[in-house]
């Protein structure tokens, strides 16, 4: 076997990561060499490769589902959003430009031929390369610039499934729709479909995918069930909403709970980094966004943001900067990471990321804080293992050290550049019992064995188990043997 196929999906969220991810480890644990592939991604949640760049964080659990150490071939290009309208482009994992919505087809064509180049090297190197979309193949608005859906089908001819997530409701329009909304060269890449997160009896839901194969002529390679326990590795902030509890939380070992509320940044980036805090015992961690959802809290958290100053200034007009500040002065912990540490310092110097220059940040560490043109990008393995990736440097630090040059600390605040160091088992375990200690919470007792990586690799075996439950398998891996199956072409018309 050899070959591509691409996985894209009726929305975003609806489960193509996921899909791929599945199907990574499913070929992984069949002994076919595998790698995942997103030609472009938009995402404020990355990872740093072993070759010293940086991809959408999906892509690196994708890689790790196959066996593999994340690498920017398996996302030559990221974009990541500062504003509404502006991206930092990323290409092979480094920073080249930042792009607006209305200039980025300008650079259409260099890039299709990064992302196809990339892709034949792949199909080169492995014996399957499965490749997830982005966003959704039914935006015609955005087809001439497309370099992810129908644009990287019809340069690399591959098949597609499309994916859509049941649980929203109008699935089958949704998937009837996204073919036919497309032309007919591109509606020839569509060779069926999947339906996610389905609950329910699947009888009732049978006469509709029959119906849908007639309309269509493509048929629908299985109905993967909601399952409640996967939460880990979010694709991006689309699904990071305020309010929202975190995880499956689990009872507490002790007779006390700690209570988190990690702050939902209009710019949030990497808000994986609170997952591992969410994997524990007894720990209930909220996303947060309004001043009073802090008035409970144990330990607040602010995590990593691709805009700190413009974030910052939310902060200030939500009256949560007031609440924060507060919180600390009550001798009570507060953690920042990335972004989140540089508004814990005094003053941030930043020409290259808001253009602001001098801002004043909360005060809570004596530190100082300046953004550099150059990006740092770094991975660390031993002692600790982690990733950062950040614009601002540490100018001036008057701030006790913290975990030896890992980040800083004054009193029970705490901050630090590190991407993942809560995954790190040993430190999360000392630092909770520090925290539940200043927050008085003497009845919350620290598991001695939660293991961050052994639930992440869980959580992938738990989808390709769904996966080989629930999907044609067969089906869907005769695609990567040849050209797309032929299929109908539907006519959209409108009547009266």
């Amino acid at each position: 076997m050899s070959g591509a196929l691409l996985v894209a999906g009726t929305t975003s969220d609806a489960g193509k990561s996921m899909v791929v991810a599945g199907l990574c480890r499913l070929l992984y644990r069949k002994g076919i060499r595998v790698a995942p592939f997103k030609a472009q991604n938009m995402s404020n949640n990355s990872a740093v490769t072993v070759d010293g760049g940086e991809i959408g964080r999906a892509q690196a659990v994708q890689a790790r589902a196959a066996g593999l150490a994340p690498h920017t071939r398996f996302n030559p290009i990221l974009l990541k959003p500062g504003s509404d309208r502006t991206s930092q482009l990323v290409v092979r994992g480094q920073v080249t430009d930042t792009v607006s919505a209305r200039d980025y087809f300008t650079h259409r064509e260099r890039l299709t031929d990064v992302v196809v180049d990339e892709l034949h090297r792949l199909q080169s190197d492995f014996d399957a390369v499965i490749c997830e979309g982005a966003g959704s193949p039914a935006e015609i608005n955005l087809r001439a610039t497309d370099l992810a859906n129908m644009g990287l089908a019809r340069a690399a001819n591959l098949p597609v499934i499309v994916v859509g997530d049941i649980d929203r409701g109008g699935l089958l329009a949704h998937l009837y729709g996204t073919v036919a909304v497309l032309d007919p060269d591109d509606q020839r890449h569509i060779a069926g479909f999947v339906v996610n997160k389905f609950r329910g009896d699947p009888a009732l839901l049978a006469p509709g995918l029959d119906q849908l194969q007639q309309l269509t002529g493509r048929p629908t390679y299985g109905v993967i069930p909601y399952a409640e326990g996967l939460w880990l590795d979010a694709e991006d902030s689309v699904s990071v909403l305020a309010h929202q509890v975190l995880g499956d939380p689990q009872p507490p070992r002790g007779t006390q709970w700690l209570r988190v509320a990690a702050i939902r940044l209009p710019r949030i980036s990497n808000s994986t980094d609170i997952e591992a805090l969410a994997c524990e015992p007894g720990v209930l961690v909220r996303w947060v966004a309004d001043p009073a959802d802090l008035a409970d809290a144990d330990l607040i958290v602010i995590p990593g943001s691709k805009a700190t100053v413009a974030d910052l200034e939310w902060l200030r007009r939500r009256g949560l900067a007031e609440r924060i500040g507060a919180h600390a002065h009550g001798g009570k912990p507060v953690l920042g990471v990335c972004g989140g540490f540089q508004m814990l310092c005094r003053r941030i110097d930043d020409p290259v990321e808001s253009g602001a220059g001098r801002t004043s940040g909360l005060g809570l560490l004596d530190a100082d804080i300046e953004f550099a043109s150059d990006k740092t990008v770094c991975h660390h393995e031993a002692p600790l293992r982690g990733y950062e990736i950040h614009h601002g440097r540490l100018t001036r630090c008057a701030a006790e050290d913290w975990l030896g040059g890992v980040g800083v600390r004054r009193d029970m605040v705490f901050g630090t550049h590190w991407h993942g160091l809560l995954d790190n088992n040993d430190v999360r375990r000392q630092w909770l019992s520090e925290v539940a200690a200043a927050a008085g919470r003497t009845g919350f007792v620290v598991a001695d064995d939660v293991d961050v990586g052994a639930r992440r690799d869980a959580q992938l075996d738990v989808m390709a188990d769904l996966l080989a439950a629930h999907l044609d398998v067969d089906a869907v891996l005769e695609l990567l043997d040849g050209d797309p199956p032929p299929r109908p072409t539907i006519t959209a018309e409108l009547t009266r």
